[in-house]
């Protein structure tokens, strides 16, 4: 490898601006670590696309390293798609998303392509929508998603509005590692630039329309329609669309943060803009308890998770966890869609292999066929995509809060789980129940279960050498039992033959109870993570004992 004071000292004396080569000065005199950091290697773009530390260097997103991605990502679009090639582009409120949104609409543009760029922030949602209402080879989404301030990312999806998967996704990732160099992009159009076109209320417009289509209960919606919802953006792109949403659908009683609703890549009111973390939704809370409210929702800067959190019988607040969400949310769904006579042999749910086995069991009940795939919504919407024409799609979910409803857009969608959750609540309270009492209701008919997860992180070549050795460990030595329960079956998502599934580095454990245990090393991270299932009455301390088994 090139040594990374001759790279960075590349950016000094090459063609790059004033401002950067100061930057890269400061860098180097004042944090010879961070220097190190921002140039020892290219920040990899990897089959979700980039995601990054925003800075300068080769390490890090800016105008250059995301210009050099959309280069590849350009030269792959000229070279495999054959008639109008066109692009939607979104981005959200982080630093500098809407700049790196601009450059990458011009590159693209300058290598003859027509973009469609969204006028304002808009979620990952819309990005998915636009991409097949506008009939786009392609879509680019900037965000880090839940990550802290410092980052941003870069997302591709395809035609579909999906993002991209085998073997689009390794094709991409050939055609960027190719450009080595920024002096390779075409930051400035040419003789066969295409164009850009703005969109915005058009689409937001035409997926409210798909959006109401999605609803069951208008009824329960107009008896209930002053139930009170706190919702927060936590300073992201979901602040105008998620209460239009809820707006549209009947709901007066929106209760905004109006701190949290400025959109601020610095997302000052929390540590972590994560609707997983309950300090993200503190101050939710606090103005819930303030103004008696029902429910809490609360959305991450791109708005495709959701986080929300309801009043017990004692009427405090408790936060559910993506599990919950998604299993409820199952539930309402196949009941009202077995009430209204829509459900049949071509209909699905999906989830992913590390989610509730709770939503397996429910479809069950209904005699809907469930669907398992890998960690990540790309591999929900390829079973969708993989089925169109053949069967319907209704819903589907993952741990990580990401759920969606119905085939307009295909990946997860925080506003449509909103108002599905909104109209849970009023199809609820039409049976007297809230929405504390129905998920008590979905435990008492299918058993309760509990979900945990343990996140080791270990840093550097050792640490990585660490997470391979307790894989390999586990699968020389599968465990024999789960907290005393003989174990049943084991799953190794290496082999492909026996999933069915593409090859994946996570093994499950299975045991007779009903417990399920999943080993996964993260793609994208320094860690290897513990996915824990129990069930029963006693599923609450079984997952303490279940981490204190696999977990040292």
């Amino acid at each position: 490898m090139q040594d990374y004071r001759e790279v960075a000292e590349s950016w000094l004396s090459g063609n790059f601006d004033p401002e950067t080569k100061t930057k890269v000065i400061e860098l180097r005199n004042n944090d010879p670590a961070g220097f190190e950091d921002a140039f020892y290697r290219r920040l990899e773009f990897g089959t979700g696309g980039l995601r990054g530390i925003m800075g300068v260097g080769t390490n890090r997103m800016n105008k250059y390293t995301v210009g050099m991605a959309t280069q590849g990502l350009a030269n792959y679009i000229k070279a495999r798609v054959e008639g109008d090639k066109s692009v939607c582009i979104s981005y959200d409120s982080r630093n500098n998303s809407k700049l790196f949104a601009k450059i990458t609409a011009d590159v693209l543009c300058a290598n003859g392509l027509h973009v469609f760029l969204f006028e304002n922030i808009r979620p990952i949602p819309l990005l998915s929508y636009s991409v097949r209402a506008k009939k786009a080879v392609a879509g680019v989404m900037i965000t880090a998603s839940h990550n802290p301030k410092e980052y941003n990312g870069y997302k591709v999806f395809w035609s579909d509005g999906a993002q991209i998967v085998s073997p689009v996704d390794k094709d991409i990732v050939a055609e960027v590692a190719k450009i080595t160099d920024p002096g390779m992009v075409k930051f400035q159009p040419g003789e066969e630039c295409g164009s850009i076109e703005l969109m915005g209320r058009d689409i937001d417009e035409a997926y409210f329309n798909d959006v109401l289509t999605l609803m069951l209960s208008p009824e329960s919606r107009a008896r209930h329609q002053d139930i009170k919802i706190v919702y927060t953006p936590i300073h992201g792109s979901g602040v105008r669309i998620v209460p239009e949403a809820l707006s549209r659908l009947g709901f007066r009683n929106i209760i905004h943060v109006p701190e949290q609703d400025v959109s601020d890549g610095n997302f000052p009111t929390v540590v972590s803009p994560n609707p997983e973390e309950a300090s993200a939704l503190k101050m939710a809370l606090e103005v819930a308890d303030r103004e008696g409210a029902d429910i809490v929702m609360a959305t991450d800067p791109d708005a495709d998770r959701m986080g929300i959190a309801v009043r017990d019988d004692a009427g405090k607040m408790v936060l559910f966890n993506g599990n919950q969400t998604g299993a409820m949310l199952t539930y309402y769904i196949l009941t009202r869609w077995k009430e209204l006579g829509k459900l049949d042999e071509r209909k699905y749910v999906v989830k992913t292999i590390v989610t509730t086995e709770l939503i397996r069991q429910i479809a069950e009940s209904f005699g809907v066929k469930c669907y398992d795939v890998l960690t990540g919504f790309k591999f929900i919407a390829d079973v969708v995509r993989r089925n169109e024409g053949k069967a319907e799609f209704i819903c589907g979910g993952e741990e990580s809060y990401g759920f969606n409803v119905g085939e307009f857009v295909r990946d997860k969608d925080a506003p449509i789980s909103c108002c599905m959750v909104a109209e849970c609540a009023a199809w609820a309270a039409d049976q007297g129940l809230t929405l504390y009492q129905l998920m008590q209701k979905i435990y008492r008919q299918y058993g309760y279960r509990k979900e945990g997860l343990v996140s080791l992180v270990r840093k550097g070549k050792s640490g990585a050498e660490e997470i391979q050795q307790i894989m390999k460990d586990m699968r020389a030595n599968p465990p024999a039992q789960l907290v005393g329960s003989p174990v049943t079956k084991v799953i190794d998502y290496l082999d492909t033959e026996a999933t069915g599934l593409p090859k994946s580095n996570v093994l499950q454990f299975f045991d007779e109870a009903g417990d399920v245990v999943s080993v996964r090393p993260s793609g994208t991270e320094p860690k290897i993570k513990f996915y824990f299932g129990a069930a029963g009455a006693d599923a609450d301390e079984k997952i303490g004992r279940l981490k204190e088994q696999f977990v040292r």
